[in-house]
Parts: C-alpha cells; sequence; structure tokens
C-alpha cells in the first residue's frame, strides 16, 4: 500500500482513531438494527417540507451503507497525519467547520440542479462523507508527491494514487455522491485559505477541546510505535535502523561509482516495452574518464537542510530517522522518502 503518513498506527491521533471506532461501530449497529435506518437518512425534502432539521445532523454522521463506511475508514486513517501535524483542536476545527460549511453548499448545489436540469434530490448519501472530501484539499496542496514507479512509461504512480483510488471509489458509490463531494471540496477550499476569517468563526473551543482531551484521549489515544521508545526494544530498533542507513549510503557509493566506470548499454526486451524509463537511463551521460586508479569514493560532508528535514517530520517520521535518510541519499529527499516508507 503506498501511504503517506509515514510511521503506522494512530499514535498521537486520538480524535481519528476515535472517528474510526465509533463511527465504524455505529455503522455496523444500524445494520443490525434496519429499523432504525429512516432515522439517519439523510432526506432533504423531510428538512425543507415537513421541517425535521434534526436529520441535517443525525443523516450527516453515521453511514448507512457499509461499503462507504470502508472507504471514509481507509481515508480518515491515511489522514490522520494531519492531526499529528496541526494537533487534535485545529483538525477538529476543520472538520466541524467544513461539515457545517458543506451542510450550506449541499442545499445550494441541490437547488442548482433542480433549478437547472429540473431534477428534484430527495435524498442523499449519508455519514460524516464531506469532511472527508474536504481534507483532499490540504491533502493536494501540502503532501509532496513522490513518484514510485510508471505503468507502460507514461501513467506515473506516486505515494499519493492510492488515496485518490479510494476517493474514486467512494465518489461513484451512489448517484449523488458528486454533490456531497463537490460541497466538501469546495467548504474544504474556503477553510483552507480562511476566506473571510472563516477559520476564526467555525472552529473548537479551546476549553472543549481541553474537556474532550480530557475524558476522551485516554481511551481513544494510540500506543507509542516501538521504534520511538527511548529504553529497551527501541535502542536495538534504533541500531538496526543506524546499520541500515549505513547499508544503504555504502549501496548509493558503490552504485554511483561502478555507473561512473561502467555506464550500462541499453538492452531491448519485453520489459522495455512497458518501462521504457529502464531502457533510458544512462543514455543521456557523457562518457567517463578513465581513473589511473580506482579509489573509494569520498562522503559528502553537505549539511542536511532544515527544509527537507522538516518536510519528512510533517509526514510523521522522527527527526533522527529524517536526518539519516537524508545523509544516506545525500539530501535527496524522493529517495529518502521511499526508504522510509519502505523500512
Amino acid at each position: 500500500m503506498f501511504t503517506t503518513t509515514g510511521s503506522r498506527g494512530l499514535y498521537k491521533a486520538p480524535l481519528s482513531k476515535g472517528l474510526l471506532m465509533v463511527l465504524s461501530g455505529l455503522t455496523v449497529l444500524l445494520t443490525l438494527l434496519p429499523q432504525y435506518h429512516g432515522l439517519f437518512a439523510y432526506n432533504l425534502e423531510a428538512i425543507k417540507q415537513d421541517q425535521q432539521v434534526w436529520r441535517v445532523v443525525c443523516g450527516r454522521l453515521i453511514c448507512l451503507d457499509l461499503k462507504d463506511t470502508f472507504c471514509c475508514s481507509l481515508l480518515y486513517y491515511n489522514f490522520r497525519i494531519f492531526e499529528r501535524r496541526f494537533g487534535s483542536r485545529k483538525f477538529a476545527s476543520f472538520l466541524f467547520g467544513t461539515w457545517i460549511l458543506s451542510a450550506f453548499a449541499e442545499f445550494l448545489l441541490a437547488e442548482a440542479v433542480h433549478f437547472l436540469f429540473g431534477h428534484q434530490v430527495e435524498e442523499l448519501p449519508s455519514g460524516l462523507l464531506s469532511p472527508v472530501f474536504a481534507l483532499y484539499v490540504p491533502f493536494y496542496c501540502s503532501i509532496p508527491r513522490v513518484p514510485v514507479t510508471q505503468l507502460l512509461g507514461h501513467i506515473s504512480i506516486t505515494n499519493k494514487s492510492l488515496v485518490y483510488i479510494i476517493g474514486l471509489q467512494l465518489l461513484t458509490s451512489s448517484p449523488f455522491m458528486w454533490l456531497v463531494a463537490l460541497s466538501g471540496l469546495i467548504s474544504g477550499g474556503l477553510y483552507h485559505c480562511n476566506v473571510l476569517g472563516i477559520q476564526r468563526v467555525l472552529f473548537v473551543p479551546s476549553w472543549l477541546s481541553r474537556v474532550g482531551g480530557f475524558l476522551l484521549e485516554p481511551v481513544f489515544s494510540g500506543p507509542q510505535p516501538p521504534e520511538e521508545t527511548p529504553l529497551g526494544m527501541g535502542a536495538t530498533l534504533d541500531i538496526q535502523r543506524q546499520q541500515r542507513m549505513d547499508l544503504l549510503d555504502q549501496q548509493l557509493l558503490l552504485a554511483q561509482f561502478n555507473h561512473t566506470r561502467n555506464p550500462p548499454q541499453p538492452q531491448a526486451g519485453p520489459l522495455n516495452w512497458f518501462f521504457p524509463s529502464l531502457r533510458l537511463r544512462g543514455q543521456n551521460r557523457p562518457p567517463a574518464q578513465p581513473h589511473p586508479s580506482p579509489q573509494a569514493p569520498v562522503l559528502d560532508n553537505t549539511p542536511i537542510a532544515e527544509d527537507q528535514i522538516t518536510r519528512l517530520m510533517e509526514m510523521g517520521f522522527s527527526r533522527p530517522a529524517a536526518q539519516e535518510a537524508l545523509r544516506a541519499s545525500n539530501n535527496d529527499i524522493n529517495m529518502a522518502t521511499n526508504f522510509l516508507l519502505q523500512h
């Protein structure tokens, strides 16, 4: 699985863990009690004609479809990086603000569809769906795109591809899911860009955040990953990580040295038909000058760029791991990210 969040688990992401456990559990419970589905249906006609305003809350919290719940759970798990990056309060404020804004956007879009095409939108998919699509805005803007491989020489697979595929799967799960997705993207863009100072109006108060942290964080806080423990097993893992970094450094330097002495020749074959980038490697390199006596390559002592360390830490990696990966890859953030994701 291509991930963008670095370390696995739900450490430092209690809100994400709570959403995964509570909302998924309620969906399973409603599956076993189908007689209560009507209470959580997001029926726009009932809201407008019968003044059932409570459906705006109940119909936009719990998914009634298990497929939607599964996709939302995967996306919330991947988007937990924002809770680690901004903190639980700001993450909750983003979800709350986009949830409110998307409610107005959904009603406006439903009326626009009725006015332009004469089609009455009576019911929308239920669940906490709009904030999920809203999270794609900061995901697109702030998460770096790291190429992983290419298919047929033209289709680039990156560390963000799987998240977009899951979003497309969720988008095609029901006929009017596109309306919910569009309202989520609109609300996410408005809140992310702080249009008209909306972040100062729709936010979670600090006192509520403290109360929630005091009551809920002990229940939903994830365990600390073993690789970040200061003593015991963590010391052994730190040694193993250091050994892997040293081995990667040696392999990189040896590969550069051998590539300089013996540039690869292009080869024809079925593999190169699907991956032409493999065939083109090394063709544009100038011929290497003969060396009088081969010597071991010298390590590059270039200081590590602080901004690249910050970018890796924002993706969930620890500072020592980011430093070692950048040092081993000679400040190549793409190579360092790929190595950290694989280890």
